[in-house]
């Protein structure tokens, strides 16, 4: 997470309908909360579930492109060549950038809802971007757990666009 984010205890704005983008923060919004048992361990059942959502169903690791390949595929748009989905940042972005989904944070471009968005070595969902820029996550492995975050724009990396 990058240095300057912050809690959130909700959005500003939410997104509706039944886009690929709202579907995924959706799924994403319902497991705010779900937490590493025991703390630390990057592992829980719910974790487990995550992980199952990508190729070969890797072991305990950092987990957050395991939470969003997860959402990901609940939303019914699963991420990977072959859907796949990914347990590290770096392939999920190298796909994305093969893809022609990626775009970098000077990109011109604003994320959207349901947008995987790309910290240094982490990756969240945009729930929400305020009129002044300030990014609202949800991400999993955030202080061991599932939680939103606020970000200014200046800490991602860049977004994968979803939809």
């Amino acid at each position: 997470m990058g240095t300057t984010a912050t809690a959130a205890t909700a959005p500003v704005t939410s997104v509706s309908g039944n886009s690929v983008g709202a579907r995924i923060v959706a799924a994403a919004s319902g497991e705010v909360g779900q937490a590493e048992q025991p703390p630390g361990s990057n592992n829980s059942p719910r974790i487990a579930q995550y992980r199952a959502a990508t190729a070969g169903n890797p072991g305990p690791g950092p987990w957050c492109a395991y939470f969003v390949s997860w959402a990901a595929r609940q939303a019914g748009a699963p991420v990977g060549d072959q859907g796949q989905g990914f347990g590290s940042v770096d392939a999920l972005y190298a796909w994305a950038q093969r893809a022609g989904r990626a775009y970098t944070s000077n990109s011109g471009r604003t994320p959207q809802p349901g947008d995987l968005i790309v910290f240094h070595e982490h990756i969240g969902i945009v729930e929400s971007v305020d009129a002044n820029g300030q990014i609202h996550t949800i991400e999993g492995n955030s202080s061991d757990q599932v939680a939103r975050r606020v970000h200014p724009p200046s800490d991602a990396v860049g977004f994968v666009r979803m939809s």
